[in-house]
C-alpha cells in the first residue's frame, strides 16, 4: 500500500506547490486539474455514497463469487449507476453541459452539413493563424472524434444531454471490455479481482462527460478484440477478430494523436496470449482506417506536425516543465484513484519475486503474468506520454483510455487489501466530486 500512499504524497505536493508559492503553471484555478474549487452536493451525492457502501461491503464478494454470465451484467449496472451518481451531483448539467462548451465538439459538428468538404478543409484550420481556426478540441485531434459527434448530430442526438448520455453509456462498457480481455488471455481470477476496482473510481467523473472517456471504451474493446484473435482456436476466427481489432484501434489513431501509444498495450496483449499471428492482419486493418481518411482529405502525417505547431504555439508553451513532468502524474493519480500508485508497486513487487517460480502456484501463474504485463503496459504508455512533452495539464482526460490498464495490479493484491483500496478510491473520488467542479 506505500504506492498508494506515494501517490497521495504526489498529489498534495502537485496541488500544495502553486498554492502556497504563487508558481503560475498556466492551468484554471486548481493544478494538476483543470478545475475549480466548488463545494457543493446535490440529490445524487446520497446515491454515489450508498452504491459506495454497498461495493466495499459487497463488491469484492460477489464479483469472486458470481457466474461470469451474470457479473458482466452487473459490471455494467453497477458502472452506470456510479457515473451517474457522480454526474448527477450537479443535476441533468452534470451530464450535458461540458460538451456544449465552445471549445467541445458538438457545437462545430452542428455546423456541418458536408463532413467530406471538412476533412478536405481540415489539416488547413489547425493553425492558430488560420482565419477560420478550429476551436481546441477539434484542432487538437483528428476528425474521428469530431464525427462521432456529426452522426450523433445527424440522427437527432445532438443535444449536449443526449450525447452526454451517449458518452456515458459508451464509456461504462469499459471495465466490461477489460475484464473481458483478463479473461480472454487466461486470467479470470484476477479480473474478478479487478472488477470492483475497475468500477468505482474517480475515473468515472470525467469518463461520463468527455470524448476521452469514449475514446477509452474504443480502445478497450479494439484490444479485447486483440485478445481473441490471440486466443482464436482457428485461423478463420483469429483473422476476424484481427480485423475487427485493427479496425477499433486504427479508429482511435483517428480520435487522438496520443492514441498510437495503445501499440504498447497491443504487444502486451499478444505476448500474454503467446500468438504473434493477429499482428499483420491487425496492422492492416488499422492502416486501412488511417488510409481511408487520407484518401478523404485527411493525412494524419501531415496534420500532426501542423498540430504540434500550434500546440506550442498556444498556452502550452508557457506551462512551465518543472512543473508538469510531475504534475501530470498527479493529474493521473487523481483521475485514475490515488491506489494506482499502489498497482505499480504491486506489479512491480510480483515480477521481482515471479522470477522465483517456486513463489508462485502453478495454477496462478498466466494470470499473474497477464496481470503483469497489462499493468506495466499501462504505465508504460503513462510514462512515453509523460515525457513526449505533448501532453503538459489535462490529462486527468486525455490519459483515461490507459487508467483501466494501469489499475489491474491491484487485483495481486489479497481481499483484504482490495477491499481497503477499493474504500480509497470510492471515498476519494466523492470528495472530489464534491469539493471540486471539473472543467472537462
Amino acid at each position: 500500500m506505500w504506492g498508494g500512499a506515494g501517490a497521495g504524497v504526489l498529489i498534495a505536493a502537485a496541488v500544495a506547490v502553486p498554492a502556497l508559492t504563487g508558481w503560475n503553471v498556466r492551468v484554471r484555478w486548481f493544478p494538476p486539474l483543470h478545475a475549480e474549487w466548488l463545494p457543493r452536493v446535490g440529490p445524487a451525492t446520497a446515491v454515489a455514497i450508498a452504491l459506495g457502501v454497498l461495493a466495499i461491503v459487497f463488491g469484492d464478494r460477489i464479483a469472486t463469487r458470481l457466474s461470469w454470465r451474470m457479473l458482466q451484467p452487473l459490471v455494467f449496472s453497477a458502472a452506470l449507476g456510479w457515473l451517474l451518481s457522480l454526474a448527477l451531483v450537479d443535476g441533468l448539467d452534470g451530464i450535458g453541459s461540458i460538451l456544449n462548451h465552445r471549445y467541445e465538439y458538438l457545437g462545430t459538428a452542428r455546423e456541418i452539413t458536408d463532413f467530406g468538404a471538412t476533412l478536405r478543409e481540415y489539416v488547413s484550420r489547425i493553425p492558430y493563424s488560420s482565419p477560420d481556426n478550429w476551436p481546441v478540441h477539434i484542432a487538437g485531434h483528428p476528425p474521428g472524434a469530431l464525427l462521432f459527434f456529426y452522426v450523433l448530430v445527424r440522427i437527432g442526438l445532438g443535444s449536449g444531454l443526449a450525447a452526454g448520455v451517449v458518452v456515458t453509456v459508451i464509456g461504462v462498457t469499459i471495465p466490461v471490455a477489460v475484464l473481458g480481455t483478463m479473461r480472454t488471455l487466461g486470467a479470470e481470477t484476477f479480473a474478478r479481482r479487478a472488477a470492483a476496482l475497475l468500477v468505482f473510481g474517480p475515473a468515472a467523473i470525467w469518463v461520463a462527460v468527455s470524448g476521452d472517456g469514449m475514446f477509452a471504451a474504443v480502445a478497450a474493446w479494439g484490444i479485447w478484440a486483440l485478445a481473441h484473435a490471440a486466443r482464436a482456436a482457428d485461423r478463420r476466427a483469429m483473422a476476424a477478430w484481427s480485423v475487427l481489432a485493427g479496425l477499433l484501434l486504427g479508429y482511435c489513431v483517428m480520435l487522438s494523436y496520443g492514441l498510437p501509444l495503445l501499440g504498447v498495450l497491443a504487444v502486451a496483449v499478444l505476448i500474454a496470449g503467446r500468438s504473434w499471428r493477429p499482428l499483420p492482419i491487425a496492422a492492416g486493418a488499422a492502416l486501412a482506417v488511417v488510409l481511408a481518411f487520407a484518401a478523404a482529405g485527411f493525412a494524419w502525417w501531415e496534420a500532426f506536425p501542423v498540430l504540434h505547431q500550434r500546440y506550442w504555439d498556444g498556452v502550452a508553451s508557457r506551462r512551465p516543465p518543472e512543473y508538469w513532468l510531475w504534475g501530470n502524474l498527479a493529474a493521473f493519480a487523481i483521475s485514475a484513484g490515488p491506489m494506482v500508485g499502489a498497482s505499480l508497486a504491486a506489479a512491480i513487487g510480483t515480477a521481482a519475486r515471479s522470477r522465483d517460480r517456486t513463489a508462485v502456484p502453478e495454477r496462478e501463474h498466466l494470470g499473474i503474468r497477464t496481470a503483469l504485463l497489462l499493468t506495466l503496459a499501462g504505465w508504460a504508455m503513462v510514462l512515453v506520454a509523460d515525457l513526449s512533452g505533448m501532453s503538459r495539464a489535462e490529462v486527468e482526460r486525455i490519459w483515461l483510455p490507459f487508467v483501466p490498464w494501469a489499475l489491474l495490479g491491484l487485483s495481486l493484491y489479497s481481499g483484504r487489501v482490495r477491499r481497503a483500496a477499493l474504500a480509497v478510491q470510492i471515498v476519494f473520488a466523492i470528495v472530489v466530486q464534491t469539493l471540486l467542479q471539473t472543467g472537462w
